[in-house]
């Protein structure tokens, strides 16, 4: 069997195949609203990319994570499953340019919420075990700009509960700045590192998207050559309603180019590269229409493919 190198040096040992973020929450569905897909609804979306890719990254251990995994094993789908603990903001971030501050109180829900989704995480990971290949502690909890900040000797504590409790591979998934430095006490405690690189996000046009990747990428690869490293965000937007993303830089066509690119690459250097995402997500973001976070998906919220899945979907409505 062929494995994935993850950096140069270490192998992570799975089956080669593509790998995508899913989150199945359509028009009127979000956390936030307690609203959530259904069964059937998973079960479309998980048809959809079945057979094309074979790994999944699933962010928080919630309702809908429980009825995918319930999916995949009653309808013996062929994934393999990256599940996420969502941990919430445990201290003020006062850096966040949108908001990461919160009352006492808050900050100690989050703290009660987090353990909760530590050992909701630890229990599906026991639960499926030929399901679910590896675990994260969180996701973007530690950059210096987000509205979720947790200390880092907390992830820490949560990374130690988890390889205590499940047999999973242990990682944390972070953008790739933190990994060059402040995250080098974590990279001790892990057993991968998980980096997102987001070319579009940093003011880079289609044309050095790509070699900004791969610096991204082996920056951290090679500051820890005996830690393999995986891609667990990366993608191209395309809309934005001009706040940190040039409208001129976003486009189908641009994200087929950069899709395929990026692909291609991760075949060629073995790297595990999930693709930032499977599906529009509308409830993300400000309330205007063209806000990017929004607009990530290699198919539209109402799930038709946009051109870079043309070819593959060729019997399905291009919009």
């Amino acid at each position: 069997m062929n494995h994935y190198r993850m950096n140069r040096n270490k192998p992570l040992t799975i089956a080669p195949g593509k790998a995508i973020c899913y989150s199945g929450f359509r028009e009127g569905q979000s956390p936030e609203s307690g609203i959530y897909p259904t069964y059937e609804q998973i079960k479309e979306d998980l048809l959809i990319l079945n057979n094309h890719w074979k790994y999944l990254r699933l962010y928080d251990c919630d309702k809908q994570t429980d009825i995918v995994l319930e999916v995949i094993q009653k309808e013996k789908l062929d994934f393999k499953v990256m599940l996420g603990a969502y941990i919430g903001a445990e201290m003020n971030n006062f850096g966040c340019p949108w908001g990461g501050t919160y009352s006492e109180e808050e900050l100690n829900k989050n703290k009660e919420r987090n353990l909760n989704q530590i050992q909701k995480l630890i229990q599906l990971a026991n639960q499926y075990p030929e399901i679910i290949f590896s675990l994260s502690a969180g996701n973007e909890a530690l950059v210096h700009w987000t509205d979720h900040y947790v200390p880092l000797e907390n992830v820490i504590r949560y990374v130690r509960m988890i390889k205590k409790g499940a047999k999973q591979p242990v990682t944390f998934c972070e953008n790739y700045v933190p990994w060059l430095d402040k995250l080098k006490d974590l990279v001790e405690e892990i057993d991968f590192i998980s980096i997102h690189t987001y070319p579009v996000w940093e003011y880079k046009n289609i044309h050095e998207a790509m070699e900004y990747t791969k610096q991204n990428y082996y920056s951290v690869a090679d500051k820890y050559p005996n830690k393999p490293v995986v891609i667990t965000e990366a993608g191209w937007a395309t809309n934005s309603n001009g706040r940190g993303i040039s409208i001129g830089n976003v486009s189908q066509d641009l994200q087929e180019i950069y899709y395929n690119d990026l692909v291609n690459w991760s075949e060629e250097d073995d790297v595990l590269t999930f693709v930032f995402e499977a599906f529009d997500e509308p409830w993300k973001g400000s309330q205007e229409p063209l806000e990017p976070e929004k607009h990530w998906g290699l198919f539209t919220v109402d799930r038709k493919p946009k051109k870079v899945m043309a070819k593959l979907f060729a019997d399905s409505r291009i919009v």
